[in-house]
């Protein structure tokens, strides 16, 4: 990387502000409310300003890490607790203005000071989720490089930091901050599959007015490879609108999503996010998420946010290699949210750290940390294997794996029985970095373990899960008389089964039920017959399912709802009241 020093230009702010180092909150001072239309990001001179000039990949935060970024500001219970658990796992890098003082009181705490690198730094805040920077592969596993954005805040030290980590990672910056590529954003508000698929609340559209979202979208492939780029409406209740305080990706098609006693707080706007996703996407390889549901606790009183209580939340987790670190609160919510972790994710090490002064920030664990990426990494993409019948000759494993050293071999491990060990197949390479491999055949009712482990020419190995045996993925061999059970509950013909509410205000929920896994098509009539608007058609699995029909944009009155797909087609009558 080019030498570092950077110039900040003049910052044009309408009114004289000075920043505390630390003091600031996650959400904006009133202060910063009348200084935000006019801040302008401070330029650096070592980062790039255009894209870089090849494809490139954002890493997922279960990918593996070299490193881990805090800034020592504020809560220094909680960060000596981080620093204590990441240490173990990978370099830990602390932004601060006094190191002695640091490692002073990590010491007197019993924290170890072994894998720690100190950056004196100036700094806001502690928030450095939002202003960190995000680590990209050129061409998916090649050169290393960082990338950011305009910081939400006008928040100047906190906006230049990923220049002192790049620096200090001896990567190369490149920077949305500048016209045409300008970009505001936060990265409590954005993650990634690692496939380029991204997610984000429509705050990303609000605080970028001058952006079409077709150029958000372009800047966001050209600078991080996100080629789908997924937004939800914002949650009424959350005042900073950041994804990560109400869900988190597991893995490629794993998705952990807080879920509210029915009717509260923001749990109406998050299932409607949820069946959005849900309607209206698959998985980057092409098949259903897999949803997993962790309570959203009401804080020490029993209030909920919509009481006026704390934004209490276990999705604000994050991994660190083989750890998990998540926010916790009290042992009678604690214990389930462990069971849930734990349960999505086996094999890893499961720690807590107690949040309940911060989260009234409306932040925990995931928003005063970010992930560095590893140099020169193993990728591996595979989709699990979710199903098998006992008619199968055997198990196709496939995946696709590559790093810039090159793979010598890939394996597969299986068994039967996680205490007698594994058996190893090789992969054959196939093309265009495909390996592929034959789990044989098992008798039902057989559950089967496997995880991937593959080896570069470097002598760098990796496996996936990472945690490798403790986490294996498991299916089940079924049976053909369980098949043909199952198959016989499944309904013989199309139907309704409901419309609730009807009348409806916002939106409504149709059920129905569908003989075989197909396309369905939705399309809303006016009593007169003319088309009012175009649902969309989406692809079901057989059996019960349901779609959500939002009323936005329609006037009160009386409609009918066209339901059609191969062999049928059927309407149901629906009132909109407004």
């Amino acid at each position: 990387m080019r030498k570092h020093g950077f110039i900040l230009l003049t910052i044009l702010l309408s009114v004289q502000f000075t920043f505390a180092q630390g003091t600031l909150p996650h959400a904006l001072t009133s202060q910063e409310k009348q200084l935000i239309g006019n801040y302008r990001s401070p330029v650096v001179e070592t980062a790039y300003q255009t894209p870089p000039p090849n494809p490139v990949r954002t890493m997922a935060e279960w990918e593996e890490l070299s490193g881990l970024m805090i800034t020592w500001a504020d809560y220094y219970h909680i960060l000596k607790e981080i620093v204590r658990y990441a240490q173990e796992e990978c370099r830990v890098y602390i932004v601060c203005s006094d190191s002695n003082q640091v490692k002073a009181y990590l010491l007197s705490n019993d924290v170890p000071i072994n894998n720690i690198t100190f950056l004196i730094e100036d700094y806001n805040s502690i928030w450095c989720r939002d202003y960190g920077p995000f680590s990209i592969y050129e061409e998916g596993t090649d050169s290393l490089f960082f990338t950011d954005w305009i910081y939400n805040r006008p928040r100047p030290d906190d906006d230049v930091l990923p220049a002192a980590m790049a620096n200090a990672y001896n990567v190369d910056l490149y920077q949305m901050t500048q016209p045409p590529y300008d970009l505001t954003a936060t990265g409590g508000n954005f993650m990634t599959d690692g496939l380029g698929t991204g997610f984000s609340s429509k705050l990303i559209l609000e605080e970028n007015p001058d952006h079409t979202e077709a150029e958000i979208d372009d800047i966001m492939y050209q600078f991080m490879g996100i080629d789908r780029y997924i937004k939800f409406e914002t949650l009424p209740y959350d005042d900073i609108h950041h994804i990560d305080m109400h869900m988190k990706l597991l893995d490629e098609e794993t998705i952990l999503v807080g879920e509210y006693p029915e009717g509260v707080a923001d749990g109406p706007q998050i299932e409607a996010n949820l069946q959005y996703l849900l309607d209206n996407y698959q998985t980057c390889y092409g098949r259903d998420w897999q949803v997993v549901r962790i309570p959203m606790p009401p804080d020490k009183y029993g209030k909920y946010p919509d009481e006026g209580g704390a934004y209490r939340t276990y999705t604000n987790s994050v991994f660190v290699n083989k750890t998990v670190i998540i926010p916790t609160y009290e042992e009678k919510y604690d214990t389930t949210a462990f069971r849930i972790y734990r349960e999505a994710l086996p094999g890893y090490r499961i720690v807590g750290i107690p949040c309940d002064d911060i989260i009234s920030l409306n932040g925990a664990i995931h928003c005063i940390t970010h992930e560095l990426g590893a140099r020169n990494p193993i990728f591996i993409a595979h989709a699990k294997i979710r199903s098998a019948t006992e008619t199968d000759a055997s198990y196709q494993v496939a995946a696709v794996i590559r790093t810039s050293a090159g793979i010598d071999s890939a394996l597969t491990y299986w068994t039967t029985d996680t205490t007698s060990g594994f058996t190893a197949l090789k992969m054959t390479y196939t093309n265009n970095d495909s390996f592929v491999a034959q789990i044989p055949a098992q008798p039902a009712g057989s559950e089967v373990f496997y995880y991937l482990t593959a080896f570069a020419s470097n002598g760098k190995v990796t496996s996936k899960p990472l945690v490798g045996a403790r986490g294996a993925w498991k299916f089940t061999v079924e049976g053909t008389s369980e098949i043909a059970a199952r198959d016989a509950a499944r309904p013989q013909s199309f139907s309704i089964l409901s419309v609730y509410p009807n009348p409806f205000n916002e939106q409504a929920v149709c059920k129905f039920s569908l003989p075989k896994s197909s396309e369905v098509n939705f399309t809303l009539y006016s009593i007169d017959g003319r088309k009012v608007k175009e649902i969309g058609t989406h692809y079901f699995n057989a059996g019960q399912q349901q779609i959500r029909i939002h009323g936005q944009n329609l006037s009160s009155g009386i409609y009918l709802l066209r339901v059609s797909g191969q062999g049928f087609s059927t309407y149901r009558k629906l009132v909109l009241i407004k």
